[in-house]
């Protein structure tokens, strides 16, 4: 199958609640794949039971197409940031990733410039010699991250990687993440839809334990088909001033985003539908604020979201 995780039919329950209720979720090699749902939807159980952390009741688990996690197999080939990682305190910086490179396999001889490469490009150099429990939030969460790329991972599961991160570091995290290895896998959760869109290539979404969507971020958004027209007050009144610039084009207003959305046919590109329809807009007096191809991630999980509540009576 070529695949890094394969997860059918997942059960796991905490006493009488049901953290995943057959859950099937499939991450392809080589992709970075953003795994979204809200508190308690089962995103960091998913990735507890894949890394072996957790037992699930019912349901079958593969890693690297070689069945559940096996030391033998596995061993410095998956790797797992969670959420809430802790580190030593009172070791070194240094100390600590030539402790963990050792732990994660990296031959004695070797485990030096593993360090140094990690410390590299996570920009820690500076920081070599402080201790753990010295480091500000931002510098602490880069080094478990640099922990998690050691020995490059086959495979590496990111639990909130951006959690609590000042922008600066959030853009250095992101360096780390599409700086990787191509022949690796990351699988991503994320409260950050923005971090998702930017960073993945594929995307699922979970909720109460089930997956509700999983496909490529490009077609959830509509990349291809749709522009969307990020406007000021007034966009849901030029609707009828619009709807017959295009045939057979498919119009709707998305007030989260506050945005003018228009689907077209294969036929058309959005070069000439843009030429068509922003002259229109501004002729109108609509603050034309941006101009999106596709459609908004988070606009998409929460429509997929509200189509799966459960229905008031």
């Amino acid at each position: 199958m070529n695949t890094a995780l394969k997860l059918q039919g997942i059960v796991k329950r905490y006493g009488k609640n049901i953290a995943l209720d057959r859950l099937d979720l499939v991450v392809p090699r080589g992709a970075v794949f953003g795994l979204v749902g809200s508190n308690g939807a089962g995103k960091t159980t998913a990735m507890s039971v894949s890394a072996g952390l957790l037992r699930h009741e019912a349901g079958r688990v593969s890693l690297l197409d070689e069945g559940p996690f096996n030391p033998a197999l596995h061993a410095g080939r998956v790797a797992l940031l969670p959420q809430d990682a802790r580190l030593p305190p009172h070791l070194r910086v240094e100390q600590v990733l030539r402790f963990y490179g050792r732990l994660q396999g990296i031959p004695g001889r070797l485990v030096a410039g593993a360090a140094e490469k990690a410390l590299a490009w996570t920009n820690l150099a500076g920081k070599r010699r402080a201790e753990v429990c010295e480091l500000s939030h931002g510098m602490y969460r880069r080094l478990t991250i640099a922990q998690a790329f050691l020995g490059d991972p086959e495979f590496i599961m990111l639990d909130e990687p951006m959690s609590g991160l000042d922008p600066r570091e959030q853009v250095r995290i992101r360096e780390v993440i599409l700086g990787k290895e191509q022949n690796q896998t990351i699988l991503i959760s994320s409260h950050r839809m923005a971090d998702i869109e930017s960073l993945c290539t594929e995307v699922a979404f979970i909720e109460s334990g089930r997956l509700i969507r999983q496909d490529a971020i490009s077609r959830i958004t509509l990349m291809h088909s749709t522009v969307s027209y990020i406007v000021g007050a007034g966009a849901p009144g030029v609707l009828e001033h619009v709807r017959n610039l295009l045939e057979q084009a498919e119009w709707w207003f998305e007030p989260r985003a506050s945005a003018l959305c228009v689907r077209f046919p294969d036929t058309m590109r959005a070069e000439e539908v843009n030429r068509k329809v922003i002259p229109v807009l501004l002729q109108h007096g609509l603050e034309l604020r941006e101009v999106r191809q596709g459609v908004s991630l988070e606009d998409e999980y929460m429509k997929m979201v509200e189509s799966h509540a459960p229905q008031k009576r």
